[in-house]
């Protein structure tokens, strides 16, 4: 009994030996890092290799998991055209397979690199498999079944209880009313069949308040504030397009070339200093940058057509030349003068005092109102640069003003006048 006993432990101890090494074996290809190596798989192996599909090379989830030679698939991905050199069976045959293409080498990755790639590509591979179909619990495609019997009598006397007590909230309410109507003295109105039956006047309400007087008054003078507001408003804000944002016939993004681009607002709009208009840019302009730049852009080919330009032959062909529709945003009555130069180059005034911030933009729209109070409220707080300025050093008022300690504002120099705007 006792040599069979010790028969026995030796043989278990045998298959327990034999079992660990077994698993040592199924695990020896996940001692690497998933994380790191889902770094380096994405840095290195994405352009031509996914987990799950095949793109330029193979799908390496099943390939990799299936493969237990780590130290060959080391080899291969360090260094695989010198394993089809020493013509290797696997690798050969990897090679003709894919039409005898060649695997970039990765002489940089070291055997812990390898590794770490390997056990990410297993460790994702085992999650996808193991992932369950959409729409099911276990990836089994859902059985079909209707509703059960029980299911559907309950539903039904569900809705018979609803209906019942639906019934006796009916009477109930009835009885209600009745009982409120004599106590109010309703009206009594015989029927056809002889009942008397009880009516209640619902505009009775109304016609309370229509006698109060009072409360009418307070109606009229509330009617009569709305309609009077709502009627200066309206012809206050009469012409005033503050908001006005048509669709140009070319998307020109503002906050790109202004904003990010940091394009001086003149390099386009050059007659802003020099002009009483600040001027609309001729395609040519646009031409110094994008003859060259986003050539691929279907909004830069609209100037390309605009102008009989081919980008192929880069020539222009002045018969399919044809001029661009801009739709104006900013539009001065006919009765207003007003000069960009002079208060561009002369007052020293931003572009964005009047625009807004254009630069911020991605179409651009009217940003103030543009009224004549809006002006003359600019021109009584903006103060006059008159240093090295030959027309303000020699008004005599701008003197008296300093000699006063006062700040001479446009306002206090004629800017509020009459003739200044309009002639």
């Amino acid at each position: 009994m006792r040599s069979f006993s010790l028969i026995f432990k030796q043989f278990s101890r045998s298959v327990l030996l034999v079992a660990c090494f077994a698993f040592l074996g199924t695990q020896a290809h996940a001692q690497g890092d998933a994380a790191k190596g889902e770094a380096l798989f994405k840095s290195k192996c994405t352009a031509c290799h996914k987990v799950e599909s095949e793109v330029v090379g193979p799908a390496l989830g099943k390939l990799v998991t299936e493969e237990t030679d780590d130290k060959y698939l080391t080899k291969w991905i360090q260094n695989n055209q010198a394993l089809i050199a020493a013509k290797n069976p696997k690798a050969v045959a990897i090679f003709n397979q894919y039409q005898q293409k060649n695997m970039t080498i990765f002489a940089d990755l070291s055997d812990g690199d390898v590794a770490n790639i390997l056990a990410y590509i297993r460790a994702d591979w085992k999650a996808k498999s193991a992932a369950p179909a959409p729409g099911t619990a276990t990836g089994a495609p859902a059985e079909e079944k209707g509703p059960s019997k029980i299911l559907i009598f309950s539903l039904l006397g569900v809705i018979v209880i609803a209906f019942i007590i639906i019934l006796v909230l009916n009477r109930v309410i009835a009885t209600l009313e009745r009982m409120l109507v004599k106590n109010q003295g309703a009206l009594l109105v015989e029927t056809a069949e002889g009942e008397a039956v009880e009516q209640v006047d619902k505009l009775a309400w109304l016609k309370k308040l229509a006698r109060n007087k009072k409360f009418v008054f307070f109606v009229l003078i509330c009617g009569t504030l709305f309609v009077g507001v709502w009627g200066f408003i309206g012809m206050w804000t009469t012409n005033v397009h503050q908001g006005y944002q048509p669709v140009q016939p070319i998307k020109f993004p503002h906050d790109l070339h202004a904003g990010a681009m940091q394009i001086d607002c003149q390099y386009c709009h050059s007659g802003a200093y020099k002009s009483k208009n600040a001027s609309i840019p001729s395609l040519n302009v646009c031409m110094n940058c994008h003859k060259t730049v986003k050539t691929e852009s279907p909004e830069i080919h609209k100037i390309y057509d605009a102008l009989g330009y081919d980008p192929k032959t880069q020539k222009y062909d002045s018969t399919k030349s044809r001029p661009m529709q801009w739709i104006r945003i900013h539009n001065l009555p006919d009765l207003a003068y007003f000069n960009h130069s002079q208060h561009v180059k002369v007052g020293k005034i931003k572009c964005q005092t009047c625009h807004g911030p254009v630069q911020t933009m991605k179409e651009v729209y009217q940003y103030s109102p543009l009224t004549m109070k809006w002006c003359i409220q600019c021109h009584k707080r903006t103060a006059v640069d008159y240093k090295d300025n030959a027309y303000y050093t020699n008004l005599e008022q701008v003197h008296k003003l300093l000699k006063d300690g006062k700040t001479p504002t446009a306002a206090l120099m004629g800017g509020i006048e009459c003739g200044k705007c309009h002639y």
